[in-house]
């Protein structure tokens, strides 16, 4: 454990965990594994309210870095838009919770790596906002950059939030990556899921191995 910087990940909730008799926290078994795998020591933290900045990066001071993971779709209206009829599982606990990490994150420069959901979140906390609903083709195996990647998204980046740059897209011009400018810390967001591949494909299990680096790097905050 000494050896393995921990990393923060908010908790999913689910209706529908099998093993347990009633609603549960959750995190995906890939997502965790690519985590251990690339050296690092996941830990789930309990999304709550009020999620106040303050207290949330109290509540971080554990943590060598920060994984926001995917999830269903981030309400509408923390961008300012209107709700699409095939939003699903929004909960706005989570989504102020998310939202709350990632300005905390990036404000601190704790190193932040942003998953699909993660991704959109990171956005709209910078003031960008979200393509509500997008077509069936994103969810499936998309070329990226040049790299074969696995998606499965809903809703997807609209307008780059403050200092948000894009660096990927797929075919079709949707952003599958941003980059933050003029930032301290290490932070990467990308819309597909590496952690679908990591334990067979070298490049997604690189996003992991960069997190833990940053995450072993000395800082004060």
């Amino acid at each position: 454990m000494a050896n393995r910087p921990i990393i923060a990940i908010p908790a999913r909730f689910s209706e529908h965990a099998s093993a347990l008799r009633f609603r549960a926290e959750v995190n995906a078994y890939k997502l965790i594994q690519a985590v251990y795998d690339a050296g690092g020591e996941p830990v789930t933290i309990h999304p709550q309210l009020p999620a106040d900045d303050d207290e949330v990066r109290e509540r971080l001071r554990f943590a060598g870095g920060v994984l926001l993971p995917g999830g269903g779709d981030l309400s509408a209206r923390w961008a300012g838009q209107q709700p699409h009829a095939r939003q699903y599982d929004v909960d706005e606990v989570q989504d102020a919770f998310d939202l709350a990490l990632a300005r905390v994150a990036l404000e601190n420069r704790i190193p932040l790596l942003a998953i699909c959901r993660g991704l959109q979140v990171v956005n709209v906390a910078r003031g960008g906002d979200l393509i509500q609903d997008l077509p069936a083709a994103h969810r499936g195996v998309h070329v990226v950059g040049g790299l074969t990647v696995s998606c499965y998204h809903h809703q997807g980046v609209g307008r780059p939030g403050k200092g948000l740059r894009a660096t990927a897209y797929a075919a079709d011009g949707t952003i599958e990556a941003l980059a933050l400018d003029d930032h301290e810390g290490w932070f990467r967001g990308v819309q597909w899921h590496p952690e679908d591949t990591a334990g067979t494909d070298p490049d997604q299990a690189a996003l992991f191995a960069e997190l833990i680096r940053a995450a072993r790097s000395p800082r004060s905050w």
